[in-house]
């Protein structure tokens, strides 16, 4: 027998004992259904046994990892039952990003993807889920690993292990199915309690759950604008014959990564040209209103895109939305006391409004500047007077809320959505979230400019997601572009600069699960010195070195 410490109390349990069978006994002391299981600071999956004494704590599905870990359970169940109904007749399923609230998917192969197939694959996918069949995971040896993915048709796994250090695989089976998957997994399919599938476009969404509530799929909503720039970031990668990690260590190692990277360049440098032209041609823009989350290079964007604007006759002034804060003692607060800088009333909003009105009119304005030690509005005699062809680029967070500028006439506005939204997947049933990309870059970048440790930036990530979700993802199908920031080869190259940063968090850090679990993607990537890196590239305002005040 077993002492387990659970909650501060003391459990016995046999040796060898599922933690599965662990989780069922205290599933009543958690609000949500318990899929992971934290064994003395070191989580894993349910399907683990106990060893010895121990103390243990547990992730939910509404948890970030329990999250993950269910949705990567939906997608395994999913392809499995397309591969039980149509087998040969597949050659490859690609879980391609993220849309609504759920995963696009496109196959390639013989099969129409019609109402027939999503009435057939989701009435499969319920057969496995109602019959519960264990996931079960094994460890191959490398080459074993590569000979499984060979006569599955997983091309870009065996690119993927190539590069690997590491002699062993761990692939996870459901029946005769198999597959490998960056992550957790829950110990049988019964754990999927609900999805749907819809026929989208050239492919189909498997919409899941949200971690607010993991009981009920929420209504599919398209983002056709949010798709097509996801669409137009995988053209470019299928161009460039770079889709998935293991293309990019293929590309590195051909001795082709320069090339890569100044087409990758000029295509973004193009999209900041069309959009600079679009404002042009509109005839009427007086303000340029840019938002997005966090660690999309904003600042750099509109550095870029105010350049092309003066290329094309303007005369472009940035502004950023950060300088009408409001005084720090009259900033609101939220539910835990601390002051709430996210909400739209910790922003002068009548006085932003006040003042572009009058800019509008041809009236001189004082701008404010807004100091962040102090935490007071300031004014340095900083007057602007807007004429013919000048034009506002006013940055911030709440820049494609209509509520911000509710006073402008919206034929004066242009609004432009920025996101790192990378198009490049690990392989065919592992796609990068676009998320990771921001929160490297973050980590990055605070370390650089702030001195802020890794274990800092992370501890802080979940309460930016947060403010990301109620303030900036409602209102991005209201832009009038979209941009997307994401690189096909950074993280090559962010590779160097995490690393150090993310070993550095020790064990007992609160944040190490998810360091470890960062480290263990970028092994993924072979890494590329930042030297020849542009001075211009949005990367810049990340690694150093860039030619603006970023």
């Amino acid at each position: 027998m077993a002492k387990v410490i659970f909650d501060g109390k003391t459990y016995e349990y046999e040796v060898g004992t599922s933690y599965e069978k662990i989780a069922e006994d205290m599933q009543s002391t958690q609000d949500s259904r318990i899929i992971l299981v934290n064994v003395d600071g070191k989580l894993n999956e349910l399907s683990k046994t106990l060893e010895g004494d121990c103390t243990i704590d547990f992730r939910t599905v509404s948890s970030r990892s329990g999250f993950h870990t269910f949705r990567r359970t939906a997608c395994i169940v999913m392809l499995k039952a397309v591969n039980d109904l149509y087998g040969k007749q597949i050659e490859r399923v690609k879980i391609e990003f993220s849309v609504s609230k759920g995963y696009y998917c496109t196959v390639n192969g013989t099969v129409n993807v019609d109402n027939d197939f999503i009435e057939k694959v989701s009435k499969r996918m319920q057969e496995i889920i109602d019959a519960n069949l264990p996931i079960t995971k094994k460890s191959y040896h490398i080459s074993d690993a590569l000979k499984i993915f060979a006569e599955a048709g997983m091309k870009d796994k065996e690119k993927l292990f190539k590069y690997r250090r590491s002699s062993r695989v761990n692939i996870y089976s459901i029946e005769d199915y198999k597959d490998y998957f960056y992550g957790y997994m829950a110990p049988s399919t019964g754990y999927v309690n609900a999805f749907k599938l819809y026929q989208f476009e050239d492919g189909f969404v498997l919409q899941m759950p949200t971690k607010a509530n993991t009981e009920v799929v929420p209504p599919f909503e398209p983002q056709l604008k949010l798709f097509n720039t996801m669409k137009k970031a995988d053209k470019s990668g299928i161009d460039l014959g770079v889709e998935t990690v293991g293309d990019l260590n293929e590309c590195i190692c051909r001795g082709d990564f320069e090339q890569l990277r100044l087409v990758t360049e000029a295509l973004q440098e193009g999209n900041i040209s069309d959009i600079a032209t679009d404002i042009v041609n509109r005839g009427k823009i007086k303000f340029v209103m840019i938002a997005g989350p966090s660690s999309s290079g904003k600042t750099s964007f509109s550095y870029r895109l105010s350049t092309q604007l003066k290329a094309h006759g303007l005369n472009p002034h940035p502004i950023g939305l950060d300088n009408y804060y409001v005084n720090r003692e009259d900033c609101p607060k939220d539910e835990n006391g601390n002051y709430d800088f996210e909400c739209l009333e910790s922003l002068d909003v009548e006085g932003f409004n006040k003042d572009m009105t009058r800019l509008l009119n041809g009236e001189t304005v004082d701008i404010p500047v807004f100091n962040f030690k102090t935490g007071l509005r300031e004014y340095h005699n900083n007057f602007m007077t807007l004429k013919e062809d000048d034009v506002l680029v006013i940055e911030g967070i709440h820049g494609l809320n209509e509520k911000m500028s509710y006073t402008l006439p919206k034929e004066s506005k242009y609004k432009v959505y920025i996101s790192a939204l990378t198009s490049l997947n690990v392989d065919e049933h592992n796609r990068i979230p676009t998320t990771d990309v921001r929160l490297i870059r973050r980590m990055v970048r605070d370390n650089r400019t702030r001195g802020t440790k890794a274990s800092g930036t992370l501890a802080m990530w979940e309460s930016v997601r947060r403010g990301e979700e109620k303030y900036i993802f409602p209102f991005q199908e209201l832009a009038d572009a979209h941009f997307n920031s994401a690189l096909l080869y950074e993280l090559a190259i962010l590779k160097q600069f995490a690393e150090p940063l993310l070993f550095g968090i020790e064990e007992s850090d609160p944040t190490y699960h998810e360091a470890h679990r960062l480290l263990k993607f970028l092994d993924y990537f072979l890494g590329v010195t930042s030297e020849d890196l542009p001075n211009n590239s949005l990367l810049r305002e990340f690694v150093g070195g860039s030619v603006f005040n970023v």
